[in-house]
């Protein structure tokens, strides 16, 4: 991420305004977007600047390029399309973008997603027309539609050409062009110490399949660019593409550049090689700029590390203080804890007691509770009995067998319901649960609760009957 003050250097360098306080505030209106600052810019550059610089001698687009005190070519303003100033647009232009410009704006105030999409096609359109000398970069002081592109709109533009050129000319032994925008590119290239190679593809030129097979995806060629360059490609018909042709001002195709972040705040042209190019002659144009250039990349990578080294040393002294002041902090927050740990566990422990007792006493009141409502309610299926009746023809002897073996045997009248067996055994108190059924052997029967309504006499239980107790 580069800093302010490099953000203030570098739109100076691009835009050639000279009022830093002006820059900072265009910059600021966009958030230090340094991309979208500088498309913005190009692409609302009043009239009056072109002709002011033309009138006045100002840095204009014929003298962007100056040479610095170490020979390198300082590029104090990368010219795109629109900073010429040219005549104003003809008739046929106009005849051409006023029923756009009615239709859209029409459009646009009646919803503003198919107004979105009718601005960009207009920009696809103005692009056109400008290639072709009759768009917006013919006049209004060369105002191009092609600024219409994005920060995320130039890295798709360089993802698209990457993916072309490896669709054409294979993946395998090619330079390593970045997907990514000229300006983040460039700041990749600082990053690593290395110089930017540009390279400006005009699919139509008819050296373009020639230069790019014998030459770009040359082994030897592409292994020293991968190695010493990082490096940036365009399709000039593209719109980034295309205002990087026209601020480096390349005449002839095939065009490669090699340019570099210079050490004094402004973007250095080190080399233009236009036409097309053997291996051989590339190597040794670009190794010559690697050697003129070394000095001053080797230079930015040693201070870097001074200051690496400058900001390991005051981290170092930072961290020693902030862990012997972290050691006594943490010594007293230690005896703390464990003073309040101590306090902790007494309270815990007395606490636990108290709800054990608690708990007992609970339960103690709980299960004598249980048992007399138990024994209320073996009272009350007692007393619903009756009194055992006499032996007769009319009463039924029933013995019945608990789980733990032990027998209890009672007469019933046979008119009573099933419902007086187990009143009966619930009376007794003999079992600890609730559930269970009541079960002759042969045949065997299960007198459960679709039987309790029926009289033992029905149920076929008289005269006698032995039956047993099944837990459920």
């Amino acid at each position: 991420m580069v800093d302010v003050a490099d953000k203030i250097a570098y739109f100076r360098a691009i835009t050639g305004l000279e009022d830093v306080d002006l820059c900072t505030e265009i910059l600021q209106a966009h958030d230090w977007d340094l991309e979208l600052a500088i498309s913005t810019f190009t692409s609302s550059n009043p009239p009056e600047r072109a002709a002011n610089d033309d009138e006045g001698g100002g840095e204009s687009a014929s003298h962007s390029n100056s040479t610095s005190r170490d020979g390198q070519t300082s590029v104090d303003r990368l010219d795109y399309p629109g900073n010429a100033a040219v005549p104003g647009p003809g008739l046929a232009w106009k005849l051409i973008t006023l029923p756009y410009s009615v239709i859209s704006g029409s459009i646009g105030l009646i919803s503003g997603a198919v107004g979105l999409g009718l601005w960009a096609a207009g920009g696809v359109l103005s692009y056109s027309l400008g290639m072709i000398g009759l768009g917006p970069g013919s006049g209004r002081n060369g105002e191009s539609s092609a600024r219409l592109v994005s920060v995320s709109a130039a890295a798709s533009e360089a993802m698209e050409f990457v993916s072309c050129f490896e669709r054409d000319y294979g993946s395998v032994m090619k330079p390593n062009f970045v997907g990514e925008g000229f300006m983040d590119a460039l700041q990749r290239s600082r990053g690593e110490f290395k110089l930017l190679f540009v390279y400006l593809h005009s699919p139509d030129h008819p050296d373009t399949q020639s230069f790019c097979e014998g030459t770009l995806c040359n082994e030897v060629l592409a292994a020293f660019v991968n190695e010493n360059f990082v490096s940036w490609g365009g399709s000039i018909r593209a719109s980034e593409g295309f205002k990087m042709s026209n601020s480096l001002k390349a005449s002839r195709f095939p065009f490669c550049a090699v340019v570099m972040p210079a050490t004094n705040q402004r973007i250095a042209l080190l080399q233009q090689i236009e036409g097309p190019k053997s291996p051989e002659e590339m190597l040794v144009m670009l190794q010559r700029v690697i050697e003129e250039s070394n000095p001053v990349l080797l230079q930015a990578r040693l201070d870097a590390e001074e200051r690496r080294n400058n900001t390991r040393l005051r981290e170092e002294q930072d961290a020693a203080y902030r862990a012997a002041l972290e050691a006594d902090q943490a010594r007293e927050r230690q005896r703390r804890e464990e003073q309040e740990r101590l306090e902790r566990e007494a309270a815990e422990a007395e606490r636990k007691c108290k709800e054990e007792e608690e708990a007992r006493e609970r339960e103690a009141r709980e299960a004598a509770e249980r048992e007399a409502a138990l024994a209320k309610i073996r009272q009350e299926k007692a007393l619903s009995l009756g009194a055992e009746p006499e032996k007769g023809p009319n009463v039924t002897q029933v013995l019945v067998r608990f789980p733990n073996g032990e027998r209890k045997e009672r007469r019933f009248h046979s008119t009573v319901a099933v419902q007086s067996l187990y009143d009966y055994v619930d009376s007794l108190g003999c079992l600890e649960v609730e559930s269970y059924s009541l079960v002759s052997n042969f045949p065997r029967v299960t007198y459960g609760p679709d039987k309790l309504s029926v009289s033992l006499k029905e149920a076929g239980l008289h005269p006698q009957a032995s039956l047993f107790v099944e837990l459920n």
